[in-house]
């Protein structure tokens, strides 16, 4: 040996054992770009040293430096005689921020199999069924939560298994585990988020119980997405949007022409902050709720009886026209337009049809196709004094004041109201015709509320 490499040890230690200082005070310091330029040195010195490759592996991971972790990774393995097991940890890691679940998954089971310390495996579980819950794998994410418990116990990972029994129709189990978690520690944060929320759909449990085993039963596709919409909306009114997507998507299979499955499932949509999926389904985050925050019982069950009719008979012009007027109601006027049209095409001599079609076009907007729809429809029905009003309502939105006080004017022949006299009288006043406009205004006086 030479005497210059026997010197150079001693000076090489002393650069590690500075660099190392230096790394000390970077890690305290949370300063991570600092932490991955000096661990880099050192390995740069003493390659094979496999806490300072596990130093900078996670503060790659914890800056999201996906490639570099990647590379750091496939050094490491080379550069140790035996590859520590941390690495398939990180390579766990690495796949399920690249949304690689199957190897995600693979590696963190080859880590579980090193039988790491209990509180290493829990959260390696804890992982595996968020894993699980990603992919919609309901049954393994109740089987990893387990596994977490029987590692290491704990009051929120308690509350993480009694909320995938929720997803599991699992009643009993979900609130032995919540009264578990409780006793454990009620102080818990997990705990005092959850506890409520159990407790509120605890009350609607015997319905929902009772629905459960009239869908166990049932082997007629419209009778059991019919059961699984009524346990969706269950679902909603007890707060838990996810039990109810869940049961209004299976419905929409069975049923995929139902609108009422379609407004429920576009509502949980909604509510679990996914608005874009809604659209998909031309709903939109106008949708009309009621004063309790959801959409109207009343008008789904109206939707849920025409699509029954509609099962029958698909043109039935009737029940098409009436699902235009709930869709319209609900402030979905695209889907509204959808059905109104098909029902003009069926029969267009229907003035109940191209009213419904010229209303939806108003409140879409498009004045010119309601204009044409209206005139058609008081065409078929001189006689119906809201279409003369709701002529003169578009006429007077393209600005044509003249035809506008002629058709207020017809519906006022027909039947006398508040509503028609003030929008007539508003037209004449636009185009100077004052007295005319006096007139209707003392009349509007005469008539009172009574006549709106």
């Amino acid at each position: 040996m030479c005497v210059g490499s026997v010197a150079a040890a001693p000076v090489a230690g002393q650069e590690v054992s500075q660099l190392q200082t230096q790394l000390q005070a970077a890690k305290d310091a949370a300063d991570k770009p600092a932490i991955i330029e000096l661990s880099r040195r050192i390995l740069a010195i003493t390659p094979n040293d496999s806490n300072v490759w596990d130093i900078l592996a996670q503060a790659e991971l914890e800056t999201e430096d996906l490639d570099r972790l990647e590379q750091t990774l496939h050094a490491w393995q080379k550069a140790v005689r035996h590859p520590p097991v941390a690495i398939e940890d990180f390579q766990g890691d690495l796949s399920i921020r690249r949304k690689d679940y199957q190897n995600a998954e693979r590696h963190w089971l080859a880590f579980l199999a090193s039988k790491p310390r209990p509180a290493d495996a829990a959260i390696e579980y804890d992982n595996l069924a968020n894993l699980c819950a990603a992919q919609e794998r309901w049954e393994d994410h109740g089987n990893y939560r387990t596994k977490a418990i029987a590692a290491q116990d704990s009051a929120p990972r308690r509350v993480a298994r009694a909320i995938a029994f929720l997803r599991l129709h699992k009643w009993d189990a979900a609130y032995a585990d919540m009264a578990k978690a409780n006793k454990m520690d009620a102080t818990d944060s997990d705990v005092k988020e959850w506890l409520p929320q159990f407790e509120r759909l605890q009350g609607f449990l015997p319905q929902i119980k009772s629905l459960d085993a009239q869908i166990a039963k049932s082997r007629n596709d419209l009778a059991t997405a019919g059961l699984l919409l009524e346990r969706a909306r269950i679902f909603t009114l007890a707060g838990r949007p996810l039990l109810a997507l869940d049961d209004v998507q299976s419905a929409l299979k069975l049923q995929p022409a139902s609108m009422r499955a379609r407004i429920q499932t576009a509502e949980a949509l909604l509510d679990t902050g996914h608005p874009e999926d809604a659209a998909k389904l031309e709903v939109n985050d106008k949708l009309t709720r009621a004063k309790d925050k959801h959409v109207s019982e009343e008008i789904l069950r109206r939707l849920g009886a025409i699509d029954a009719l509609l099962v029958r008979d698909p043109k039935d012009v009737h029940a098409l026209i009436a699902r235009a007027d709930n869709l319209a109601l609900l402030k979905q006027f695209t889907l509204a337009l959808t059905d109104a049209q098909a029902a003009v095409a069926i029969d267009d001599k229907s003035a109940a049809a191209h009213f419904a079609a010229a209303w939806i076009f108003y409140n879409l907007g498009n004045l010119k196709e309601s204009l044409a729809a209206i005139r058609t429809a008081t065409e078929l029905d001189p006689n119906d004094p809201i279409k003369w009003f709701c002529r003169g309502i578009a006429e007077a939105g393209r600005a044509d004041f003249p035809a506008a006080i002629q058709s207020q004017t017809r519906s006022l022949n027909i039947h006398e109201t508040v509503l028609a006299l003030r929008e007539r009288e508003k037209c004449e006043r636009r185009i100077g015709k004052t007295s005319e406009a006096d007139a209707d205004l003392r009349r509007i006086s005469e008539l009172g509320p009574e006549h709106e």
